[in-house]
């Protein structure tokens, strides 16, 4: 008897593979490869049994061998629960894993910083954070990724709290670390300093938060942040925990209404919130005003309308000048961290990352270059380099 034809359960998939996106990514884009011969006997009873013993018994006498004689302190997590990826949302852990894949990816191009991807299958606060300490002594930094706010902040601050190694949110300090380095460049351009610049920051999300806090630990003029329901300030009901937190060191001229009513006159306009601004809006800020349209895919204004009107303009894509991009960032923050031992990140070596990025590109400062792009060969080390000695100088190194 013949037997029955089968139907495969996703026949469209055989198609896929004409979009070089899905024939890139088929079957992964990382491997595990050892870093060690095992040639012969002799070899594995190094690398293993019996010999792996001894190094075994020296880690439990004393447990900060493990830095040297492991994987561990050149290690990190990337994790996520896929609530919060790219720009698609809440889609997931499993829909998640091509980013954190290439989250790995860029951390190993871009630093040589080994990684693991590790999408988990819950959202509550409590299990995410039991669960990342739980697998914790199996790495040297976690980096949180893709978590969606006010949720990122408190398991941020919990993890790093409980946890001797360093741990980073790249949505908030990755963003914001570029973000800082191109408006410092963006202010020499237009002769003007940061203390002299009141900025206006479109989303109160992770990002939006982070940025606006690096930039008032930069010495920003003022700068305030709107939500969905407008200018947030001190005092406005419905406010959760970080944006309570934020309205009281922001917003000092205590604006109120929208961001369009705060456009006007401001030096400087963030956008990360997907909404939208209309040109009249932009044609109200100061002259040689500086937006930063970072939205992906769409910028909350087209950079070409915002050129009409502000002297500096940058977004979140790779096709247009001034790319705000995370990879120009964590990389070499984490490999800052860990070529200094480094048991936390600090504000000051996300400030000196911001510094270093800022420094490359020096002299050939142009409207159109105020921010290295990301395959310049002088960033990782640059930061790399600021990253280690600003944690030798806030204590927290230990080499």
């Amino acid at each position: 008897m013949a037997a029955e034809p089968t139907t495969h359960p996703f026949p469209h998939t055989a198609s896929l593979d004409d979009d070089p996106a899905f024939a890139l990514h088929r079957g992964g884009k990382l491997e595990v490869r050892s870093s060690v011969p095992v040639r012969d006997a002799e070899d594995l009873s190094l690398a293993y049994t019996p010999g792996v013993a001894r190094v075994c018994t020296a880690i439990a006498d004393h447990p900060p061998l493990v830095r040297e004689y492991t994987w561990t302190s050149r290690v990190v997590a990337v994790v996520t629960d896929g609530t919060a990826v790219l720009g698609l949302g809440d889609i997931g852990p499993a829909a998640s894993m091509p980013v954190m894949e290439g989250k790995s990816l860029l951390f190993k191009e871009f630093a040589g910083v080994d990684s693991v991807p590790i999408a988990l299958a819950c959202t509550d606060v409590d299990e995410i954070v039991e669960t990342v300490i739980r697998m914790a002594p199996s790495f040297g930094g976690i980096n949180l990724e893709d978590i969606s706010a006010p949720r990122c902040f408190e398991i941020e601050d919990r993890l790093r709290a409980a946890l001797d190694i360093p741990v980073f949110h790249d949505d908030q300090h990755g963003t914001a670390v570029v973000a800082l380095a191109a408006l410092k460049n963006a202010a020499r351009l237009v002769g003007r300093p940061l203390s002299d610049l009141r900025a206006v920051v479109a989303g109160a999300g992770a990002s939006g938060i982070a940025v606006s806090k690096i930039l008032i630990e930069a010495g920003i003029g003022d700068i305030a942040l709107s939500d969905s329901k407008g200018l947030i300030h001190q005092g406005r009901d419905g406010l959760n925990g970080p944006k309570r937190a934020i309205a009281e060191i922001s917003n000092r001229s205590r604006l109120t209404g929208s961001t369009e009513d705060a456009l006007r006159g401001a030096d400087v306009f963030i956008g990360l919130s997907g909404s939208t601004v209309q040109e009249s809006c932009v044609a109200e800020m100061s002259e040689d005003a500086i937006v930063f349209a970072l939205s992906n895919p769409t910028p909350e204004v087209h950079p070409e309308v915002a050129r009409r009107h502000a002297r500096v303009v940058a977004t979140g894509r790779s096709d247009f000048p001034n790319q705000i991009n995370n990879v120009l960032a964590f990389p070499g923050i984490f490999r800052g961290a860990f070529d200094a031992q480094a048991h936390t990140i600090t504000e000051g070596m996300k400030l000196a990352a911001a510094d270093a990025l800022a420094a490359i590109v020096g002299d050939d400062l142009t409207a159109d270059y105020v921010i290295p792009g990301p395959f310049d060969p002088r960033v990782a080390p640059a930061v790399t380099s600021a990253v280690a000695a600003a944690a030798r100088t806030d204590g927290v190194a230990r080499a």
